[in-house]
């Protein structure tokens, strides 16, 4: 899973990616203006954001972000205690939020019992589409108990098509998401790595749920539609 903290203050950003490593990959922002870059490219599955910001304030990020229909689940981080901030954090569309200083048994509860909420996995270590198992622990996919290979990135290009059956992910979603925004290759890796999954697939029968969005993207489908 993908985590997104916008935090300026580096020591504590530094910090909130160490006690999650185990359970997410993080990307850090250290203003306001950086944080809305990166959310806006709605790949990450949680955003912890701080309200005192650099350029732009935690409120007015999120508020841009609910603009666009970005509804990924936010914490936000404050120094603050008062009632308002909490207020005025809910009405821009906070999902929960976190007082510093905060315990990092505290995070860590509140970052899984968000996940859940918003029907992802944290603590599960097996998500299925049909008779597809991927395990994400060890990285093991198998068919109806009959294995099948597959290289990282396939492994993770699935994993994100399954975590988001029927919706559309475009390339840039997916490079940002499995190869990462400093990533020196192009977007084009996508398509090399579609048609390999495809073929990995394919003995089974279930290359017919990965449908093609000609110019756009890929999204793993209940129907087996195909190409489009």
């Amino acid at each position: 899973m993908k985590l997104l903290i916008i935090e300026d203050d580096k020591y504590l950003s530094q910090s909130i990616c160490e006690t999650t490593k185990e359970i997410f990959e993080t990307e850090q922002a250290f203003d306001g203006e950086e944080g809305l870059f990166l959310a806006e490219q709605n790949i990450f599955d949680v955003i912890i954001l701080d309200i005192m910001l650099p350029h732009m304030n935690g409120y007015d990020v999120l508020k841009a972000l609910r603009k666009q229909n970005i509804t990924t689940p936010v914490i936000m981080l404050t120094a603050k205690d008062g009632i308002d901030d909490k207020i005025q954090g809910f009405k821009v569309g906070a999902d929960d939020y976190l007082v510093k200083p905060f315990h990092r048994e505290e995070l860590l509860l509140r970052l899984e019992a968000m996940v859940r909420r918003s029907g992802g996995f944290l603590k599960e270590n097996v998500i299925t589409f049909k008779d597809l198992k991927l395990n994400i622990k060890n990285k093991k996919a198998e068919l109806g108990g009959e294995p099948i290979k597959l290289n990282g990135k396939q492994f993770d290009l699935l994993e994100y098509l399954i975590n988001n059956k029927n919706t559309i992910l475009t390339k840039e979603q997916i490079f940002d998401r499995i190869w990462g925004f400093e990533s020196d290759t192009s977007t084009t890796v996508v398509e090399v790595y579609a048609s390999n999954l495809r073929k990995s697939l394919k003995t089974f029968g279930y290359d017919q749920y990965i449908k093609t969005f000609r110019g756009l993207g890929y999204m793993l489908t209940d129907t087996g539609e195909g190409n489009v």
